[in-house]
């Protein structure tokens, strides 16, 4: 074999390997499918329900609506006039879309500072570190996905205040997220 074909082969071979696999399952409607696909994400949300007590379906529903299960979502950039660019509408970034400052909270606290937010262990430990305190500090149940997201969304600070009142949208997108938790736990019933 020449070398020109052989150092082609190892560049598509060590290309192949980088990065991650970042693309959504295929059926983000149907959790088992979305399971069977990506059983990593399973044992996972498993783990995180065994470490906080949230549960899986809750979870689910929560990066469904963040990321749709996309590793390195981001957040959209911003325009000046139409077509300057001004960088992205927030430091959300990964499975959870957790924001900067959440984040390296998170890393201290747990001592986890090489988690990542692109990987689905971290991020769903995280959501269910973030959902534990939403638990503690303000009475929200583990199974209402509907409150949990709002107090995601808002901080707890800001649910506390309610201010999620005066953005029909978000209480809606909530109410949504709630609905799809309800779906996603009727269907994990019934996965094998």
């Amino acid at each position: 074999m020449s070398r020109t074909l052989r150092a082609s082969i190892l560049f598509f071979v060590l290309a192949s390997c980088g990065g991650g696999n970042f693309s959504a399952p295929r059926d983000l409607d149907d959790a088992c499918a979305i399971v069977s696909q990506r059983p990593a994400y399973l044992k996972a949300m498993r783990a995180t329900e065994r470490k906080w007590g949230i549960p899986v379906h809750v979870q689910m529903a929560a990066i469904h609506q963040e990321s749709k299960f996309v590793g390195n979502a981001r957040t959209p950039h911003r325009f000046a006039l139409g077509v300057i660019p001004m960088g992205r509408q927030s430091s959300a970034y990964g499975y959870s879309q957790a924001l900067d400052g959440t984040w390296e909270e998170y890393q201290r606290e747990e001592r986890r500072g090489n988690a990542r937010r692109d990987r689905i262990t971290d991020a769903t430990d995280f959501m269910g570190w973030y959902m534990r305190q939403s638990v503690d500090r303000l009475g929200i149940s583990p199974t209402d996905a509907e409150a949990q997201y709002l107090a995601y969304h808002e901080g707890r600070t800001g649910y506390a205040n309610q201010s999620y009142l005066g953005k029909p949208w978000l209480v809606e997108v909530a109410s949504k997220v709630g609905a799809r938790s309800e779906m996603y736990r009727q269907q994990l019933q019934y996965c094998r």
